[in-house]
């Protein structure tokens, strides 16, 4: 039953892979282009380990705090988007790395402002994509 089952998994994993078009730019840094809000390509390039996931949180407390303030205040951002209010946001030893799909520069901006004005963030590392307009 256990083969089955990891069988069915490994298909299940397969299948976005072999099928998916990547929607991301090779350079991880060059985010300042609009893109496809579609994940499947993304999600096949977080699964290889290219890119930081909110998976990679730091566990220390102040790492923690730091994430929190920074999701408490874009969360509470009355003018941005539903998107924009659930970019990912981890952070690593004070670094934090914002990512995911935005609807405009300012969001993405106002994004990038909220996380260095918190305290205990040493840098911000925006990954932040803006949405191509379809």
């Amino acid at each position: 039953m256990k083969k089955l089952h990891l069988m069915v998994a490994a298909g299940a994993l397969a299948l976005p892979i072999a099928y998916a078009q990547p929607a991301f730019s090779a350079d991880p840094h060059d985010h300042d282009k609009a893109v496809d809000a579609d994940n499947t390509g993304k999600n096949a390039r977080d699964a290889e380990g290219r890119m930081l996931t909110p998976m990679d949180q730091g566990e220390s407390e102040a790492d923690r705090t730091i994430t929190q303030q920074i999701r408490k205040a874009v969360v509470d951002h009355d003018t941005l988007s539903t998107n924009a209010k659930n970019v990912k946001i981890i952070t690593q030893n004070g670094v934090v790395t914002l990512r995911g799909p935005v609807k405009s520069p300012e969001e993405k901006a106002a994004i990038a402002s909220v996380a260095q004005k918190t305290g205990g963030v040493k840098r911000v590392d925006n990954q932040i994509e803006i949405e191509r307009n379809n």
